[in-house]
């Protein structure tokens, strides 16, 4: 049986020779999180077992499976001996064929553990809260990005993004819709107490703003999808460009009270940027007095562009029905290269 503090060397192969590598693994630690950490590319999005991105095969060693039902492995990808880099941790050195990505920026933050304690939340709508917490040292991520929280009591660590954006006073505030019958979201809205240590895990996430790029930018959240965008949101509108660029964006809620983009806008420190807001409602019949636009958020966005949608840079973040539908209208209606779509899958 390994040690808990074994350090295991992860060698891999990625179809080409020059481009083989090792890098080291704490036991503790899965085979993603540990390439990442050691500044490698590796192919991921959600972390957690659901989108599938971070597939290998093993070749050599021996591996422990976390989630052996992760929806992210096919029953084709199981039959043929793949598995996924986020739910495996290695028993002792080992040997992994994985594609490395060939296009992630050299200074992308890598990810560190640290600990951040509770400050307090605020609530936004009737099940949606803003958390903050104070970590020892400035906060570094980028725009769009999330961490990952170890909760106590829980098995398996829960992925959380950032609504505020990096700053040397250590603050991390996260925006978090309660789920129904979940566990995560139970933990942090009954009983996490002000004070409190929470271990975090990152940054993750490869859905972060582009700072270098020249087109106009779109975000587009729904429920708690809302906390990356507003991080992108702060991001472009303080950005040395942000009078030259056009800003827009979208917020889609079920009725008028899951609507809490205006006051909160309002707070940010927006002058001299262009930002044109749109909130919607798809439960109309609940609420006849909203005078606002009505149905699916991505069905408001080809009619407030006043550009074809391939001239703009795409952000968005939500429950997967609407970043499916998101990327559907993009991509097949609108002929909007996926490249200038950035997104991280979630389940």
């Amino acid at each position: 049986m390994p040690k808990e503090n074994m350090i295991c060397r992860v060698q891999i192969d990625a179809g080409d020779a020059d481009a083989n590598t090792q890098y080291p693994c704490e036991r503790h630690d899965t085979l993603l999180r540990a390439g990442l950490r050691a500044g490698l590319p590796l192919p991921y999005e959600c972390n957690s077992g659901g989108c599938g991105s971070c597939k290998f095969t093993l070749l050599e060693g021996d591996v422990e499976t976390l989630w052996e039902e992760a929806p992210g492995l096919s029953r084709r990808d199981r039959k043929k001996g793949r598995q996924l880099a986020c739910q495996c941790r290695p028993l002792g050195d080992c040997t992994i064929k994985i594609a490395l990505e060939t296009e992630r920026p050299p200074d992308l933050p890598r990810p560190r553990y640290f600990k951040a304690r509770f400050l307090g939340r605020t609530m936004l709508t009737a099940d949606m809260a803003a958390f903050r917490f104070q970590a020892d040292g400035p906060s570094h991520f980028w725009p769009g990005q999330y961490v990952m929280m170890d909760l106590p009591g829980l098995a398996g660590a829960r992925a959380y993004s950032m609504c505020n954006t990096a700053n040397a006073q250590g603050l991390w505030s996260f925006i978090i819709k309660r789920m129904p019958d979940g566990a995560g979201t139970t933990y942090l809205f009954d009983h996490l107490k002000p004070g409190d240590d929470i271990p975090f895990d990152g940054p993750y996430g490869l859905a972060y703003w582009r700072a270098d790029g020249t087109r106009d930018t779109v975000c587009i959240g729904g429920g708690s999808g809302l906390s990356p965008m507003l991080s992108i949101l702060q991001a472009a509108a303080t950005a040395p460009d942000a009078a030259r660029r056009q800003i827009h964006f979208f917020y889609g809620g079920r009725t008028p009270a899951d609507i809490c983009t205006p006051d909160l806008l309002s707070a940010l420190p927006l002058e001299g940027a262009q930002v044109h807001c749109c909130n919607a409602i798809s439960d109309f019949e609940n609420a006849p007095d909203w005078d606002g636009p009505v149905g699916f958020i991505h069905e408001c966005v080809p009619a407030r562009l006043p550009r074809p949608l391939a001239e703009y840079e795409f952000y968005f973040c939500g429950p997967p029905p609407m970043t499916r539908a998101v990327q559907s209208m993009l991509m097949i209606e609108h002929k909007v290269p996926f490249e200038q779509l950035h997104f991280d899958r979630f389940f």
